[in-house]
């Protein structure tokens, strides 16, 4: 092309406009990037419904830590308000003077942990064998032990009281740990998660010369240990929350009583304590508070790998 002709010279860039682009990709393209930038009706709904469940939850326990606080005479006051006169710290001490209840919450720790330890340890090995392990009646079996989760704990207390009189284990730590500690949901939940693993993981160790204990404890069980942490923090609710059982197996609440049994400490023939009540609640949500805060991070993965997170 001649230097006087108007077309562009060669080698020279077409350099398109911003409305030439947004014609190119056409008002699809245009959609897209709005729907991204502002939420649909749908989200905003759903946010609405969350942050209402919420609220719900919620409200509950604000009520329950604002009436720690109150004076004992402002607790059932009329009209009810939140808040009292003033904060009055002094009922956690209290709570601490009226009942033996450091007792009760180094109790409750030392049964919870333990008992944690030995329900995981005895779902991890079991959930193994039922899911990778080949033997003789493991379905049938499988199937006898589903079957104990359909039995309330109110048609096993009598027979299990028994059995804990006879070990002379009544009034004593071992029968507030061990009877709870082979339950068959940690079972249930790790061996549907071992089905998942795939096979060739294992094969190819045994291959390499790795034995069954080897390929359990280096392979297998490192990739559960999300579902652990789940079923680690299930347990220690249950028995850290556990009621019925205790008040039946212990005689000597001072000395071998939970959190739940000296809760009824503070209701008495004398008057209900309902403040120091409330601030106790309080005082034993903290370590489960404290335990689901350093397991978040396997919590989130082993919901979603274990299957409660709704899908």
């Amino acid at each position: 092309m001649r230097p006087g002709d108007d077309g562009p010279a060669v080698g020279a860039v077409a350099v398109a406009s911003p409305q030439d682009v947004a014609g190119v990709a056409g008002p699809a393209a245009a959609d897209r990037r709005v729907s991204t930038r502002t939420p649909g009706w749908r989200s905003i709904v759903e946010y609405v419904l969350l942050v209402t469940v919420a609220a719900i939850f919620l409200v509950p326990l604000v009520y329950m830590v604002t009436t720690s606080l109150k004076p004992p005479d402002e607790v059932f006051s009329t009209p009810p308000s939140l808040f009292g006169s003033e904060l009055r710290w002094q009922n956690y001490v209290e709570t601490f003077e009226y009942a033996p209840f450091g007792r009760y919450l180094m109790n409750s720790l030392l049964v919870a942990v333990l008992g944690t330890v030995l329900n995981v340890t005895v779902a991890v090995l079991s959930g193994y064998a039922f899911a990778r392990l080949l033997w003789r009646g493991r379905t049938a079996t499988f199937g006898v032990f589903l079957m104990t989760m359909m039995l309330p704990q109110e048609v096993i207390v009598v027979p299990l009281f028994v059995i804990m009189q006879r070990l002379g284990w009544v009034n004593s730590y071992q029968a507030l740990i061990v009877p709870l500690g082979f339950a068959a949901f940690g079972a249930f939940l790790l061996r549907q998660f071992y089905l998942t693993v795939p096979r060739e993981l294992d094969e190819a160790a045994r291959v390499d010369g790795a034995s069954v204990p080897r390929v359990f404890a280096s392979i297998v069980l490192p990739l559960a240990r999300p579902t652990v942490a789940v079923l680690a923090v299930f347990t220690f609710i249950g028995y850290w929350n556990a009621f019925m059982w205790p008040l039946i197996i212990v005689n000597d609440v001072g000395a071998y009583g939970t959190v739940p049994l000296g809760l009824q400490s503070f209701l008495g023939q004398q008057g209900s304590q309902w403040h120091l009540v409330m601030a106790a609640s309080t005082v034993s949500m903290l370590p489960m508070i404290a335990l689901v805060i350093a397991l978040q991070k396997h919590l989130v993965s082993g919901v979603m790998a274990s299957g409660f997170g709704g899908r």
